[in-house]
Order: structure tokens, then C-alpha cells, then sequence
């Protein structure tokens, strides 16, 4: 598939898709939105992706969030394709954007996001969805949609599900930018390191995921995200079915073998 907002390559196990917008700070027009969801349906379903790295163009935003200028998440229009179709055009753009989420939920592949600049507003909530977060040390984060008199209503359900609560609230209602340091003290980034180490940090966490069982991580990221949603009760047992399932994969089996026999073990992806 062709892709005008975005960049995508597959090569040695890992589909590495970025937002292609520099000149608008990345930000997450609806061609983004809906490429974005095709993207990552692709390399789901193609068998040499056992990863995917989510990243933005240049140096200054990994997503700045809706584009208010083009009509956008948010956005007043500018005309176009790009232009709101009245309330409910509006309202169909926003079930767009949370339908990405949904996407990203249901992959098999994990998902890392190499925050390469500030991740605001929606290009916040999209960094949050993703498995691991890797920023450098000058990155921002926040929610400053409260300063144009929006609310980050569409993020709110990735920020209730990877930040504390009382600092959800904190951005949401203040709008203030967080620096990574301290983003990554509310357990908001797994990585924070110096710019020049970003990719080998991010190189890092992709390897250790490619010497994984593609099989299991599979089905393991997946019943976390329906676990995630249930009552408790109803989780254990959920999870119970997910172990039984896990321990007749040929991968289990494998792994269990390789340990006992002090070797490596050699995954089949079944």
C-alpha cells in the first residue's frame, strides 16, 4: 500500500512507521489517522513483522496532536478533504481516531514508540497506546488542549490506563508540558535517555522482543488488553483459559525443552 502521510519500511522483523509531517509537527490530520490504522492492520497480518517502532519525522515532534489549522482532530477545517462535514462529520472523525486505539489494542505485534520530540494532545494519547515508551532527555509531554478551550476527551481513556489518576487530572485541567525526567517518574516512559542514545535505546527493547516466541508474545499482548477491560473474577478466569491455550503451544514446549536442556531455544511461531 502506498502511504501520503506516513513512511514505512519493513526489514529484519521490525515494521518502522513514521509520521511523515514534519513541516506540521506531525500532527494527526485524518489522512494520518486513517494510514495510521492501515499501517499497523499490515503489519499485523503480514508473518515477517514481529514488531513495530512508531516513531515521527525530524527532530522536534513525535506528534503535536490534532491539526487545528487542517481539519483535524479538534480542527476548525481549512477546506478541502480535509474539511469538517458539518456536527456529524466532526463527531465521525472523532469515532476515527478512537477506532485507531481499538487497532492498536488488538495487535499481536508489540508496539514501541520512539519519541523522537513532544508528544502533545492526541500525539500524547497516541504514544500512550503504544507497549513501550523510549524518549530522549528534552522531550515533553502534555495536554495543552485546555488553553484553546478543548478538553482531551478522546485521550482521556489511554491516560486513565497508563497514568495516575491524580496526574491525569493535573495535565488535563492545567495544561502544562511535563519533561521526560518527570514523565518518566509517573511511569509514563519505560526509557528516558540522552538524544544520541534514543535509537540505541529503542535497538535495545526491539532486540529483546525479537529473541521472544512471536506466538506467545502474541497471545500473551493480546489477552492483556481484554484482561485489562474485565472485572476481576472474570479476568482470572479469562486468563485461566489464555494459560491452558499458551501451554499447548508448540512454543511452550520448545522453551520449556531449551531450558532443560541448558540451550537456546528455537521458535516455530506456533
Amino acid at each position: 500500500m502506498a502511504y501520503e502521510a506516513l513512511l514505512v519500511d519493513v526489514a529484519g522483523g521490525v515494521a518502522r512507521i513514521t509520521i511523515n509531517r514534519p513541516d506540521r509537527r506531525n500532527a494527526l490530520s485524518p489522512a494520518v489517522v486513517a494510514e495510521l490504522g492501515a499501517a499497523l492492520a499490515a503489519a499485523d497480518q503480514d508473518p515477517a513483522v514481529r514488531v513495530v517502532v512508531l516513531t515521527g519525522a525530524g527532530e522536534k515532534a513525535f506528534s503535536a496532536g490534532g491539526d487545528l489549522g487542517g481539519g483535524g482532530l479538534g480542527g476548525s477545517g481549512g477546506g478541502g478533504d480535509d474539511a469538517p462535514e458539518g456536527f456529524v462529520g466532526r463527531h465521525e472523525r472523532g469515532r476515527r481516531f478512537a477506532s485507531l486505539f481499538t487497532t492498536m489494542a488488538g495487535l499481536g505485534v508489540p508496539i514501541v514508540a520512539r519519541v523522537n520530540g513532544h508528544a502533545l494532545a492526541g500525539g500524547f494519547g497516541l504514544m500512550l497506546a503504544c507497549d513501550f515508551t523510549v524518549a530522549h532527555d528534552e522531550v515533553q509531554v502534555g495536554t495543552p488542549e485546555i488553553d484553546v478551550g478543548l478538553f482531551p476527551m478522546m485521550i482521556m481513556a489511554t491516560m486513565a490506563r497508563n497514568v495516575p489518576r491524580k496526574r491525569v487530572l493535573e495535565m488535563a485541567l492545567l495544561g502544562e508540558r511535563v519533561g521526560a525526567r518527570e514523565a518518566a517518574a509517573w511511569g509514563i516512559f519505560n526509557r528516558v535517555v540522552p538524544r544520541a542514545e534514543l535509537d540505541t535505546a529503542v535497538g535495545e527493547i526491539v532486540g529483546k522482543l525479537l529473541a521472544k516466541s512471536p506466538a506467545v508474545l502474541r497471545l500473551g499482548r493480546r489477552a492483556f488488553y481484554a484482561m485489562s477491560e474485565m472485572p476481576f473474577t472474570a479476568a482470572l478466569e479469562y486468563l485461566n483459559a489464555m494459560l491452558t491455550v499458551n501451554t499447548t503451544a508448540e512454543d511452550a514446549m520448545e522453551g520449556i525443552m531449551a531450558f532443560l536442556s541448558k540451550r537456546p531455544p528455537a521458535w516455530k511461531g506456533k
